[in-house]
């Protein structure tokens, strides 16, 4: 791997070289020319250029198909699920204008699909099965101060009645005993009963620990004479005798400032082969931009999100079973910010790199480690550069996944912050004390980089921009592949669309690589001009794919069991260098913790292949993989996909 890196600079050291002595025997007018944009579409299609650096080609949909792509996810079936919920659009959303779209990137086909509620900033993983569960979305769009028209806020609602629950309907009304003024209440509220306190020791009763519930309130009018500026207990209008005196509310300030957005409970199951949303049990917490991630039993931890309310869901987390269709909180609470990178580990415990995508104080949950769920036990790993500026960073698990090692990618400053960092960070967690090194550096401090694992155990690492959502038009033009033997970067083509917020990229079963999305804050340098939403998809080639007659893969069974074998069938089977399993991708926000790539042990005999599957379930987690073999030459097959039961 080291050679054919080093073979591919020392070709684009000739090519360039020999454009530069052409160019310099050339006359004014052909050299004015020919370094316009028909000279670079001439030198980026020679072949030996493709060779070396591989290609870019967009891919733009009929306009009745194209949406604001925010989530993708690569399906069993070969084909890649494109949604959009509302897509970011407020229009959209007041509308109930919710979009999915399904490409077969075989065929060019685009199909759209009924999309049940807002999906927009939702969470997703691949299921055992081969469904993509899907869970959380939005349930208000953010009001930015100056918009926000009527007061309002979190109302905490109690209840000391140890004998009964009470629920209280949307259109509650709040009276302050003190301000005197009414709130609203948006939503429906369960408060549970009261809990009752005695000494253990004498069975002396110590009182009642109210129960309580949490729904955002409005005023009846608009204006600033209706805000509050201080704590106020609120009495609950409707209510009569013993629930009167046990239900009251209390709010701190209610006000005109800004009002972030609200997540939804509701969780879908998305049918590949039926190519539809089957409802689930929804999640007991609202979440908008949560993590999905596998456990060591197949069954889906969710993290993190804004709530109902618009505030963090304070360390609340999760379980979907997907037998049961349910979901159970954790014993234990841990908070971290909004999409945080949640990766399972060898030994069932999660690794945390620190990569996140927003939302969330800044000196809490934020430090990378390894956390055990069952204890809740969390073990900070040292060593991190940049550490207050992994926040829209990539983070990918480098193959095969067996080493155990990590690379985090770029990032950027908390919230809004101009600062991006141009590093990037290892860790190898089978190492006895694991610590974070300093990998090669960018050439510029990215945020958003995607981050895309290669069959051959390349990562290819492209766009982002140097500034939050691409401001001051600092989208980054440039693809690197990373060499997980030498740990050095490769530049190759640059991308022709810029990626920034709202981004992501997928590896296709015939290893080529699909990026989708972006979303700029504004669409000049001057930050003067609304940004625009990025619709097109674009498709990278690698190099493998130009000059090198690929291996083939065909045969062999559809299931393979953890620690059994089957067999294929290859022409060139005796060339054969790997074989790894690819875990599709699932890709939104700079997260995709589904991604892994498993060395599979083989033998090869004639034209016949046999492939053996690691025995660990946290390795080789249940569901749906793309098999490629990769021949010497580091060029991978087709995948075929297998299941692992």
């Amino acid at each position: 791997m080291k050679d054919r890196a080093g073979r591919r600079r020392a070709r684009r050291f000739a090519i360039g070289t020999a454009v530069v002595v052409a160019l310099a025997g050339m006359n004014g007018p052909w050299l004015y020319r020919f370094g316009t944009e028909k000279y670079h579409q001439y030198t980026i299609n020679k072949p030996e250029y493709k060779a070396e650096n591989g290609k870019w080609e967009i891919i733009e949909f009929p306009e009745k198909y194209r949406q604001n792509t925010i989530h993708a996810a690569l399906l069993h079936t070969g084909k890649v699920l494109l949604v959009a919920g509302s897509g970011n659009d407020q229009d959209n959303f007041d509308a109930k204008q919710y979009d999915t779209r399904i490409w077969d990137p075989v065929k060019g086909t685009v199909k759209k699909v009924p999309t049940p509620n807002d999906l927009f900033c939702t969470g997703h993983t691949q299921l055992p099965n081969g469904n993509l569960l899907i869970a959380g979305g939005t349930k208000r769009y953010e009001k930015l101060k100056g918009d926000v028209k009527k007061a309002g806020g979190l109302m905490i609602v109690h209840n000391e009645n140890p004998d009964k629950p009470i629920t209280l309907p949307a259109g509650t009304k709040f009276t302050g005993k003190e301000n005197g003024k009414t709130f609203v209440s948006k939503d429906p509220v369960l408060v549970p009963r009261a809990e009752k306190n005695f000494d253990e020791e004498t069975g002396r009763f110590l009182g009642n620990t109210p129960g309580y519930g949490r729904v955002y309130v409005e005023a009846q009018k608009e204006g600033r004479q209706y805000e509050t500026g201080t704590q106020d207990n609120y009495r609950v209008q409707g209510l009569e005798g013993e629930d009167a005196r046990n239900t009251y509310g209390i709010a701190e300030k209610l006000a005109l400032d800004k009002k972030d957005f609200q997540g939804i409970r509701d969780a879908f199951e998305f049918d590949p082969v039926a190519e539809k949303y089957v409802k689930v049990d929804p999640m007991h917490e609202a979440r908008w931009y949560p993590t999905l991630t596998t456990l060591s039993d197949g069954k889906i931890l969710s993290v993190s999100g804004l709530d109902d309310i618009g505030q963090l869901v304070p360390g609340k987390n999760e379980i979907y079973d997907p037998k049961t269709k349910g979901w159970t909180y954790t014993e234990e609470e841990r908070q971290f910010p909004t999409y945080p990178a949640l990766f399972l580990m060898q030994d069932g415990k999660i690794f945390y790199s620190g990569s996140n995508a927003g939302y969330g104080p800044d000196d809490v949950g934020r430090d990378p480690g390894v956390w055990d769920v069952e204890t809740n036990r969390f073990t900070e790993i040292p060593g991190m550069s940049d550490a207050d500026m992994l926040e829209t960073s990539a983070t990918v698990l480098l193959p095969p996944a067996q080493d155990e090692k990590y690379l985090v990618i770029g990032g950027g400053g908390v919230g809004e912050s101009r600062l991006a960092s141009e590093k990037t960070r290892l860790v190898d967690l089978r190492a006895d004390s694991p610590e974070f090194t300093d990998g090669p550096s960018l050439e510029k401090g990215t945020r958003y980089p995607q981050a895309s694992i290669l069959p051959n155990d390349d990562v290819l690492v492209s766009g982002g921009s140097a500034d939050y959502r691409g401001r001051s038009d600092s989208n980054i033009l440039q693809a690197r592949i990373y060499d997980t033997e030498t740990n050095e970067f490769d530049r190759v083509a640059d991308p022709l669309v810029g990626r920034n917020y709202h981004s992501g990229s997928i590896l296709l079963p015939d290893g080529r690589v699909m990026f989708f999305g972006s979303d700029s804050l504004f669409a000049d340098k001057a930050n003067t001009k609304p940004g625009e939403f990025e619709q097109r998809i674009e498709i990278y080639t690698p190099p493998y794919l130009y000059g090198e007659e690929r291996p083939d893969l065909s045969g062999g069974p559809e299931t393979l069991e953890r620690g059994g074998s089957g067999t294929f069938t290859s022409k060139a089977a005796g060339s054969v260098e790997k074989v790894r399993l690819i875990r599709p991708s699932a890709s939104t926000h700079v997260t995709d913790v589904d991604q892994r790539s498993v060395a599979l042990e083989f033998e090869a005999e004639g034209d016949r292949l046999t492939v053996t599957v690691p025995e660990n379930k946290n390795l080789v987690q249940s569901g749906w993989y793309m098999l490629f073999v990769t021949d010497g030459n580091g060029v991978p097959s087709k995948a075929q996909w297998v299941k692992i039961p």
